[in-house]
């Protein structure tokens, strides 16, 4: 089973097409006569590279909380949920983390080509770090007392982008089961998206950090909103309309 972000190299010979960074089927150019290739497409890591550096904030957060829960620091009440029931904090923050390095890898189109295996297993880890990530983010929503600044809007909004992941990464797997590659492409970028949206929302609070104090239920509510909405819009834009990033549809 393969379950990750786009797929899989071409089966033929140095002319057949090859998907890149997003699914791009144009062939790699043949040898010359003189045995050299044609030109090359250069900036392969800059998608990974910004979607590490766009999970860096939150993981910098993540592991200094981490860090709060290994030393045993004061207990406040902005903390104490965390201390009360650790496991859940600890399963999200890790898998996190992990889900936001590891699948930036899988935009990278010649890494994927040179490693197949590790493509493959790549995507098994993918799909249960994704599912730590959502289920764990909607336990907390439920059981933990949050901040009242997140209010019940905010809530609901952790428990249906953790549902929709969930979805999201089963429908993957379902789909690349019947070999549908760019339908499983397509579910793998869309749970992604969702789980970056930590880093974006890092992002949509700039305002409210810049005039300073704390965002109304309400504002917190539409910042947060807006880190998800726009990760899935830069997603579908991605899956649908930009020139060069759709994959073929498996026959």
């Amino acid at each position: 089973m393969t379950t990750n972000a786009d797929l899989e190299p071409g089966r033929s010979g140095s002319d057949s097409p090859l998907p890149t960074a997003g699914g791009d089927t144009r062939p790699v150019a043949p040898p010359g006569r003189d045995g050299r290739r044609g030109p090359r497409r250069r900036g392969g890591w800059r998608i990974p590279a910004a979607l590490i550096a766009l999970s860096l904030v939150p993981s910098i957060a993540g592991a200094h909380r981490l860090g709060e829960l290994a030393t045993n620091v004061p207990v406040t009440e902005e903390n104490a949920r965390f201390f009360d029931m650790p496991v859940p904090v600890v399963a999200h923050i890790i898998a996190a983390i992990l889900y936001c390095v590891v699948g930036a890898f899988q935009f990278a189109p010649a890494f994927r080509r040179r490693r197949p295996r590790w493509h493959r297993v790549a995507g098994r880890f993918l799909v249960a770090a994704g599912s730590t990530v959502a289920v764990s983010g909607m336990w907390m929503a439920v059981f933990y007392d949050l901040p009242p600044v997140d209010g019940v809007l905010v809530e609901i909004m952790r428990l249906i982008v953790g549902t929709v992941t969930v979805v999201s990464l089963v429908l993957a797997v379902v789909t690349i089961r019947r070999r549908d590659i760019a339908s499983h492409r397509a579910w793998m970028i869309r749970a992604y998206a969702l789980a970056q949206g930590a880093g974006t929302q890092v992002f949509t609070h700039l305002p409210a950090l810049l005039i300073g104090g704390t965002p109304s239920v309400g504002a917190r509510a539409v910042m947060m909103a807006a880190g998800w909405i726009i990760n899935i819009l830069v997603a579908e834009w991605i899956i649908r309309g930009r020139p060069g990033l759709r994959a073929p549809r498996a026959a």
